[in-house]
C-alpha cells in the first residue's frame, strides 16, 4: 500500500498524467486562487495617477506664477507713469498757484500716492478677477482704463488741486477767493493750465490698454500650456 502512495504521488517519466492523492490540491487550482487574491490593476493605476495629478497641478501654479512676475513690471510700469502724471499735475498747480514752500512734501506725496493706488487698484479689479476667470477680454480692457484714468489722472490732479490750494491760502500767494465760490475760484484760476492735464489723461488710458492686453496674452497662453500639459 505504502508503494501504491509513493507511486500515486510521483510523476512518471513518460509524461503520462498519474492521479494526485485526496489531500493535494491540484496546481491550476491554486494559480487561479493566487490571481484571484492579487489586488486588481485598476487599483493601481489610481495609486499611480495620483502623483500624475498631484504633478501637473504643480505645473500649473508653476504657470501662473511665471505669468504673475512676467506682469509685475507692466504693471510696475504702469504705475510709474500714474506717478509722473502727478508730478506733472503738482507742478502745473503749484505754478498757479504761485506755491513756493513745501516743495519736498508735495512732490513726494504726489509721486507715491498714484503709484500705490494704480498698482493697488490694478490687482484688485484686473490681475484677480482675471485670475479667477470673472472677467472678460473687453471687461478687462475697461478696468484698466477706468483705472489709468482715474487713479493715474484724475486722483493726482484732485490732491494736487487741494495741497497746493491749501498751501496758497497758508502762504497768501494768491488773492483769497470770496466766501462760498472758492472751488469756482481756483477753477477759473487754474482752467488754462488743467487743460495740459489732457496730455497724461490719454497716455495713461493708453498705457492701461496696452498693460491690459498684454497681460491678458500672457495667461491665455500659460492657459494653453497647461492644458497642453494635460
Amino acid at each position: 500500500m505504502a508503494a501504491l502512495g509513493r507511486e500515486a504521488g510521483a510523476d512518471l517519466r513518460d509524461g503520462s498524467v498519474v492521479p494526485v492523492g485526496a489531500g493535494e490540491v491540484p496546481k491550476d487550482i491554486k494559480m487561479a486562487t493566487y490571481t484571484h487574491c492579487q489586488p486588481s490593476p485598476s487599483v493601481g493605476d489610481a495609486k499611480l495617477r495620483r502623483p500624475m495629478v498631484i504633478e501637473i497641478l504643480e505645473k500649473k501654479i508653476e504657470y501662473l506664477r511665471k505669468e504673475k512676475t512676467l506682469n509685475i513690471y507692466g504693471t510696475a510700469v504702469f504705475g510709474t507713469t500714474a506717478s509722473f502724471s502727478g508730478v506733472l499735475a503738482n507742478f502745473i498747480f503749484r505754478h498757479c498757484f504761485k506755491v513756493k514752500h513745501d516743495a519736498l512734501k508735495t512732490y513726494a506725496s504726489l509721486t507715491t500716492l498714484p503709484f500705490l493706488s494704480t498698482v493697488v487698484a490694478y490687482k484688485l479689479f484686473v490681475t484677480d478677477a482675471l485670475y479667477s476667470g470673472n472677467v472678460s477680454k473687453e471687461n478687462c480692457v475697461v478696468r484698466s482704463s477706468l483705472i489709468g484714468i482715474v487713479c493715474g489722472v484724475l486722483y493726482p490732479s484732485a490732491l494736487a488741486f487741494t495741497k497746493n490750494g491749501r498751501l496758497a491760502v497758508k502762504y497768501h500767494t494768491v488773492p483769497l477767493p470770496p466766501k462760498g465760490r472758492v472751488l469756482h475760484y481756483w477753477l477759473m484760476l487754474c482752467q488754462t493750465e488743467i487743460k495740459a492735464m489732457v496730455i497724461p489723461l490719454v497716455f495713461q488710458t493708453v498705457v492701461g490698454v496696452f498693460n491690459c492686453l498684454q497681460h491678458y496674452a500672457i495667461f491665455e497662453s500659460t492657459l494653453e500650456k497647461t492644458v497642453y500639459e494635460d
